[in-house]
């Protein structure tokens, strides 16, 4: 195993995000499914000395940083131009998004207004239910295939050489530290930065392994071996999730159980103290804009999709004005202030992260480099009592091991 990877799996801080297969003219590693279903590299060959800092410099596990900010910062949120919320106008496409279909609508203008030939992003193997693969999207179709998330390991960056040995520009869609490497890779090859026009990001609660996924099968009443097709949501919002059987049984579990009370328990290490939820390095974030009740709880009845969207960038505002111009998408202004209502958690896991940082240093646990990301400055914005909480569970989970 090539040394300086093998440090970034050994203290548990890889992601998964395959970026290090990517990264390299010649490949250095190739990403398989550990026992404990996470996708994780190995090893091919050594890394000579530049490859090994241009690895320390790109890799997410180990480095998230924002080489400068400008007055468009923000602690908790990151770069935000404009805060709105809405859904896509194309109904078919709405319905089958996790939470509006903006994402999936914003592919698909591209596409077909030829501002970009390809599109890359995950959809469901067709070989495994519970596997992601990465494909490179053209008609909106492709897009489609794609629609509802995908709660387990995912690597849309496996097929970034395919995209610069390919004609055209592209856009991206993936998580927020999919994006953030490839946003660093683009800083050190000129190439990439030419070919892929505008990264988008979904918001991101962390990743699950397999393992949480075949618990929901069981928990369903079916064995992991006997399914042929698997969702995790879509087709409504939140949408269920859904497992069909080779016999063709079928069963559906509401989004609260599977994600909350199942999916959310076998998330890796890395995602718990994951500085960037929201995709601050994307051009456009989207998220659900949750409903909530009078106690600020997210309501997760099923209604008609609704997607939250924080615009980071020039090259994003104008994409925007654009599809809602043509009217492709529907968008009521909003503001951080209700942003805070719809994504709390995603509020509390970036304001609390600096005292869970401090727990799990403290508990001799290694934790990444995380640079201009307002860590200080948005652990300003919760009350003490809170940060309190957050760093004598984080070290105490250290101290037992039980992350």
């Amino acid at each position: 195993m090539n040394k300086t990877v093998n440090n970034v799996i050994t203290r548990n801080l890889c992601i998964g995000c395959s970026i290090c297969s990517e990264m390299f003219e010649q490949p250095a590693v190739k990403m398989k499914f550990s026992q404990n279903g996470f996708l994780r590299p190995q090893s091919i060959r050594k890394f000579n000395h530049s490859e090994i800092e241009l690895f320390n410099s790109v890799c997410p596990g180990i480095n998230v940083s924002h080489v400068q900010r400008d007055n468009s910062f923000t602690p908790t949120w990151g770069p935000v131009l404009e805060v709105s919320t809405g859904h896509a106008m194309d109904g078919e496409v709405r319905h089958k998004g996790s939470s509006g279909g903006i994402v999936s609508a914003l592919a698909i203008h591209l596409l077909e207004s030829r501002q970009v030939q390809g599109v890359l992003h995950i959809v469901p193997s067709d070989h495994d239910p519970f596997e992601n693969i990465a494909q490179i999207s053209r008609t909106r179709e492709d897009v489609l295939r794609g629609a509802g998330s995908r709660y387990a390991p995912a690597a849309p960056l496996s097929r970034l050489s395919d995209c610069l040995s390919q004609e055209g520009i592209f856009a991206f869609i993936g998580k927020p530290c999919d994006v953030a490497a490839l946003r660093s890779l683009m800083c050190s090859r000129s190439e990439i930065k030419k070919k892929f026009l505008f990264l988008i990001a979904f918001m991101c609660a962390g990743t699950p392994g397999l393992q949480g996924t075949k618990e929901v099968v069981r928990v369903m009443g079916f064995d992991p071996s006997e399914i042929s097709k698997f969702r995790y949501r879509g087709n409504g919002w939140p949408g269920m999730a859904r497992a069909e059987t080779i016999d063709g049984r079928s069963a559906e579990m509401d989004y609260d159980t599977s994600w909350g009370r199942i999916l959310g328990r076998y998330q890796q290490y890395r995602c718990k103290i994951c500085p960037d939820g929201t995709g601050e390095f994307a051009d456009i974030s989207c998220a659900d804009a949750w409903n909530t009740n009078e106690k600020g709880y997210p309501l997760f009845s099923e209604d008609a999709g609704r997607s939250l969207v924080i615009v980071r960038s020039n090259a994003g505002l104008q994409l925007i004005k654009e599809v809602v111009t043509k009217k492709k998408i529907f968008l009521v202004t909003s503001s951080l202030i209700d942003a805070e209502k719809m994504q709390p958690y995603q509020v509390q896991r970036k304001r609390t992260l600096l005292a869970r940082l401090l727990g799990f240093t403290l508990a001799f646990k290694t934790t990444p480099n995380y640079k201009n990301m307002g860590l200080i400055a948005s652990m300003r914005e919760n009350p003490f009592t809170k940060q309190l909480r957050a760093f004598a569970g984080s070290w105490l989970r250290g101290l037992k091991g039980n992350f």
